[in-house]
């Protein structure tokens, strides 16, 4: 039902309201310190360049494909639901990277990292994402966000690049 309500806003005040929510969840967070759970994932595409994405809300810095789990939701279900919504692209195989504990906005976050080839053409959904780009790894552009940075330097170490 959500997402119909979200699908039947002018793109302009869905855009507006993330942001909104962003900086709500960002102080609800930093006062009641909930335990969180999310998802990031490194898409990369048949010549190994690592897509990013520019949202349309919180810093304008680059970052990696995911999103938080709902009550209950398997991390690999949450990724592929993730990178659907937000780019189109139906994930074939995923492969799980890492558990990351981590702390956001003052809360506690676990992060589940994964890993997968993308042979589609991502479509920013234009009202989370804005735009969405395949990058070299010897070229990744700047600003790029933090959590990015982290998550790529786990996923290196892994051997995964």
């Amino acid at each position: 039902m959500l997402q119909l309500i979200e699908r039947l806003l002018p793109a302009a005040l869905h855009r507006f309201l993330l942001s909104l929510a962003h900086r709500v969840r960002h102080q609800y967070r930093q006062w009641a310190k909930p335990q969180l759970r999310g998802v990031s994932i490194i898409l990369t595409d048949l010549n190994g360049s690592i897509l990013l994405l520019r949202h349309s809300y919180g810093p304008s810095a680059w970052s990696l494909p995911g999103g938080g789990l709902g009550r209950n939701e398997d991390p690999e279900a949450a990724i592929r639901r993730e990178v659907k919504e937000e780019l189109g692209v139906d994930l074939p195989l995923v492969a799980a990277v890492a558990t990351i504990e981590e702390v956001i906005s003052g809360a506690p976050h676990t992060a589940y990292l994964f890993a997968a080839v993308c042979a589609d053409h991502p479509e920013p959904d234009g009202r989370e994402v804005l735009e969405a780009r395949f990058f070299p790894t010897h070229s990744l552009p700047e600003p790029l966000g933090e959590q990015a940075r982290q998550r790529l330097a786990v996923w290196r170490d892994r051997g995964e690049a």
